[in-house]
Parts: C-alpha cells; sequence; structure tokens
C-alpha cells in the first residue's frame, strides 16, 4: 500500500483550498446570517472545473470520482466554508444520472453539473418515513405521457438555489413484499403545483432547509431517471457518495477547528507561558487529531472503493464507517476547539461556535450513528436485524 498523495491529488488541495482560502469562513458566516447565498464562491468553484471533477469527461466534466470530490468538500470545509449543496448536488444528482440516466438526460443535466452551473437538490426524506425508504408515501401516478406527483417531503436542502429535483417517489406497490416501489424523477423548482416552504433550524449556513408539497405536479415520462420501480437501486448507488462526502465536510470541519485551537494554543499565554504547553490543553486537542486522521484513512478507503466498487457490500461498508468515525471526530475537535479558547470559544470573533450545528448534524444526517451502527451489527458483524 501506497499512503502517499499522488501529485494531482495534492495539487488538487492546494488549489482548492487557495481559492476557499480567499473567501473563507468570515464570508461563508456572513452570508448565512444575512441570509444570502454564496453564489461568489460557487462560481469560482465551478470557473475552476471542481465542481464537476467527478462528471464524466465526455459531458464537460473531469472524468474522476468520488475521491476527488471528497477532496474537493474536504479542501472547502477545511477553509471554513462547508457547502451541503455539493453533496446533494454532484455528489447524488449527478452521480445518479451518469449512471441510470438515457443519453438524452445525460447531455441535457451532467454539462451543467461539470461547470456548476446546474444545482440539483435531492428529496427523498418524508415525515413518516425516516430511514424507512419502503415507507415513502409520496406518489407518482402515471396519466398518458406524464406522471403526477402527490406528497411531501422535508428537511431538503438549498431548494431555492437549485433549479431541478431529483424526487424519490412511490409509484407501486410489490404485489410479493408490499413495500412500495419507488421511481426517481427530475422536476424543475418552479413547477405548477411545488410549493417550497422554509423550515428553520438552529445552523449556521447559507443553504437552507425546507418541506416540499407536491399537489399534482405534473413531469413528463422523459423525466423518469432509470427504469419505473427500480428507484430503489439507483437510491442506494447515490447513497454511499452522500455518506462519503458528508465524511469529508466532517473532516475538513475538524481540520478547521484543530488549527484554529492548535494556533490558539501557540499564541495565547497565561501565567507567561503558552497554553499549549500544558498537557490538559495538549493532550486533549493531540486525540482529537489523532481521531481526526482516523476519521480521514476510513473516508479515503470509502472513497476508492466507491470509485472502484460502485455500490459493493464493501463500499457500503467503508462509506457507513466514514461517515459515523468523521461525524463523531469533527464534533470531538470542535467542542475541544471551543473548550481551549475558554469564553473565546463562544465569541463569534474566533468563528467555532458558529459552526456547533452543523458539526452536531452531521452525526444525525444524511444517517443517523444509530441507524449506521445497525448497519455494522447486521453486515459487518453477522448479528440478528434489529428493526
Amino acid at each position: 500500500m501506497d499512503f502517499t498523495p499522488s501529485d494531482e491529488h495534492r495539487m488538487l488541495r492546494e488549489a482548492v483550498s487557495a481559492i476557499a482560502g480567499s473567501f473563507g469562513h468570515e464570508y461563508y458566516v456572513a452570508k448565512a446570517r444575512a441570509d444570502e447565498r454564496t453564489d461568489e464562491l460557487w462560481k469560482a468553484m465551478g470557473d475552476a472545473g471542481f465542481l464537476g471533477v467527478n462528471v464524466p469527461e465526455a459531458y464537460g466534466g473531469g472524468g474522476m470520482g468520488i475521491t476527488e470530490l471528497a477532496i474537493v468538500q474536504e479542501e472547502l470545509a477545511a477553509a471554513g466554508c462547508p457547502l451541503l449543496v455539493i453533496v446533494v448536488s454532484p455528489a447524488i444528482c449527478a452521480t445518479i444520472i451518469a449512471k441510470f440516466g438515457t443519453e438524452a438526460q445525460k447531455q441535457r443535466w451532467l454539462p451543467g453539473f461539470a461547470t456548476g452551473e446546474l444545482k440539483m437538490a435531492f428529496a427523498i426524506t418524508e415525515p413518516d418515513a425516516g430511514s424507512n425508504s419502503h415507507n415513502l408515501s409520496l406518489t407518482a401516478t402515471r396519466d398518458g405521457d406524464l406522471y403526477r406527483l402527490n406528497g411531501s417531503k422535508y428537511y431538503i436542502s438549498g431548494v431555492d438555489e437549485c433549479q431541478a429535483i431529483l424526487v424519490v417517489t412511490r409509484s407501486g406497490v410489490d404485489p410479493d413484499t408490499g413495500r412500495g416501489k419507488l421511481s426517481l424523477f427530475v422536476v424543475d423548482t418552479d413547477s405548477p403545483g411545488l410549493d417550497k416552504q422554509v423550515l428553520p433550524v438552529e445552523i449556521t449556513a447559507p443553504e437552507k432547509q425546507f418541506t416540499l408539497f407536491f399537489d399534482n405536479v405534473e413531469v413528463g415520462a422523459d423525466r423518469l431517471v432509470g427504469a419505473e420501480g427500480e428507484g430503489l437501486r439507483q437510491v442506494f448507488f447515490g447513497l454511499n457518495p452522500e455518506r462519503i462526502l458528508s465524511a469529508a465536510t466532517a473532516n475538513g470541519i475538524g481540520r478547521y477547528a484543530l488549527g484554529k485551537a492548535a494556533a490558539y494554543s501557540r499564541e495565547r499565554e497565561v501565567w507567561g507561558t503558552p497554553i499549549g504547553r500544558h498537557q490538559g490543553i495538549a493532550h486533549p486537542l493531540a486525540k482529537a487529531k489523532v481521531e481526526v486522521e482516523l476519521a480521514r484513512l476510513m473516508t479515503d478507503k470509502a472513497s476508492w472503493l466507491c470509485d472502484v466498487a460502485g455500490d459493493s457490500p464493501d463500499a457500503g461498508e467503508a462509506a457507513n464507517m466514514a461517515k459515523y468515525a468523521a461525524g463523531e471526530a469533527a464534533y470531538g475537535a470542535l467542542d475541544q476547539a471551543i473548550q481551549t479558547h475558554g469564553g473565546n470559544g463562544m465569541s463569534s470573533e474566533y468563528g467555532l461556535a458558529d459552526l456547533w450545528g452543523m458539526a452536531r448534524l452531521l452525526r444525525i444526517a444524511p444517517v443517523s450513528r444509530e441507524m449506521i451502527l445497525n448497519f455494522v451489527a447486521q453486515h459487518s458483524l453477522g448479528l440478528p436485524k434489529s428493526y
């Protein structure tokens, strides 16, 4: 095994870090608190080709994989700019469309993903379904050459800055199991009958969360991605990239927090010596560093498996473990960074406490730590299914 970063990956990290660093955490927080979008940062990343690194070259992308997109996301977060739309738009939606879309659909949407000119939200979560995708209730009913969508979704990120939404629907019922058959549709955000309501959350982030209501929303059959009723397989193909990009976000936040804490510990003096000289400060930060680096290693493994093995069981196991490890490590690192700063840790000036909501979210979404532990217990340890 060779753990030396390739020159290509090193240059990618440096280039993304330079762009993200030119904006920085103050820009990110200012946009969030002003209820504005990070359009300038998004455009700069898109112009450099970094938002489409995982899009096939034939459609204008970088022709690389989730490994490279995870690098992009980690470096953004490490600069204090964890953009959630990257997790859903190029990671989930572009991946699913590149794999299952028709040639016409690929020609229509992938070039926009490649340049960043297209943002697409992903809508699967429902109030009464949670992690049980078989229990989705938003229906898609065939009516001649179109489908009618009825139902609701919630906790859907960034809908107001996206041109379209990849919506997971219930299009039928399996007669043998009674479970819902799922189908995926690309729905324009300005479609008649689609009502979008902001869902207030205690997270400092430019992207808003939405509840969506579909009232006889009409979509053409050309908006069906993949085969009707086969949506569950398509969804699961997009879930590994989602978990990996979430892990990359957490890893970046952990690095950002530790960078701030280490710098403060070297500079802040009490009783004539830097506080970092004291083991009560140094050891907790060192422990957090170890945990963040372990999470990064697991994320690297998950990214590599995702790129070479797609939706294999090994890739799924690694993606879940990476998401769990990174969420826990980032939360621990940020908490310790705040503690290291003492009262200054709660000051807006130091740019730490405003990331608490995001770090806490990453232990819950896009899949909770408890559901990951259920997965590992059942699939990795062979224990009886608990739900």
